[in-house]
């Protein structure tokens, strides 16, 4: 049996029900809220235990980045690793890894000034969809109908403290049913795949926004294209989303670091958390 810390920063349904799941399965298991700790590299892991390995599970991107790699400093297998987390929490990294392992994504353009920012959305054409580099739950990504949007999108980016505002990531428009497809990835192992559905008045899928789950089939396309796509980022356990385009199919455009499972766990056959915890406690031997 294990011990397996599970590192938070805010407590939600998956955090109680992966400690819930490793007691019941026998394991020794912690929860630590991330923004009691310090690290120094002096003294290291002297006051804290985090036992054989530990689930990374922090809402704050960065929060749990750099205490990521603090922990792999201290020697810690933590999931998902520094590399992993790094990647899937910016979507320029993520569209560059997933297209250099030629995973099949939207086709996504990278600009670094207001200018050419235009230039190039004019060039890929309207609509198109604008995404911050980093953000989650659908947070500031807006699709842009027209060059007079574009422009207002912008003139805000460019007033806004944040450096990163200031890269702008352009996709191409898919043409999809209202909905897209959330797998949970362990081991690079497609454990439950469901179609998210968007809200009335609302385009984005995101469960958190309202959207509804149904159970999706996990066809062979699915498993390979899903499995692809863990491993172009350094796998673990993530959710891959998908949607289907209706001219190239099935396209990633998005890989979660922190995925969250309880829509999953509704309507999906298989016990995630379980399969979560039973990973752990391999990595951990």
């Amino acid at each position: 049996m294990s011990d397996i810390c599970i590192v938070y920063d805010r407590v939600r349904w998956e955090e109680k029900e992966l400690y819930d799941k490793a007691v019941k399965l026998g394991h020794t298991s912690k929860m630590i809220d991330a923004k009691t700790l310090a690290i120094s590299t002096r003294d290291g892991n002297v006051f804290y235990n985090f036992g054989d390995v530990v689930l990374q599970r922090c809402v704050s991107h960065y929060r749990g980045l750099y205490l990521t790699a603090c922990l792999e400093f201290l020697g810690s297998k933590v999931i998902n690793t520094y590399s992993t987390a790094e990647i899937c929490g910016n979507k320029l990294l993520t569209s560059i890894y997933l297209s250099k392992n030629k995973v099949p994504t939207p086709k996504t353009h990278f600009a670094f000034g207001p200018e050419v920012a235009a230039d190039v959305a004019d060039k890929v054409g309207y609509p198109l969809v604008l995404k911050p580099i980093v953000g989650s739950w659908g947070r500031m990504v807006i699709p842009v109908k027209d060059r007079d949007v574009m422009e207002s999108m912008i003139e805000m980016r460019e007033e806004m403290p944040n450096p990163l505002s200031k890269i702008y990531y352009v996709q191409d428009y898919v043409n999809r049913p209202p909905r897209d497809i959330r797998t949970i990835v362990v081991d690079d192992r497609i454990v439950t795949a469901i179609y998210r559905y968007s809200a009335e008045g609302e385009w984005r899928t995101n469960i958190a926004r309202g959207g509804k789950a149904e159970l999706c089939p996990i066809t062979a396309e699915l498993e390979d294209i899903c499995v692809r796509a863990s491993k172009a980022v350094g796998g673990g356990v993530l959710g891959v989303d998908l949607m289907e385009d209706e001219r190239e199919g099935l396209l990633v455009h998005e890989v979660n670091n922190t995925v969250e499972f309880k829509g999953a766990s509704t309507v999906g056959e298989k016990d995630i958390a379980a399969e979560i915890i039973s990973y752990a406690a391999r990595i951990a031997r």
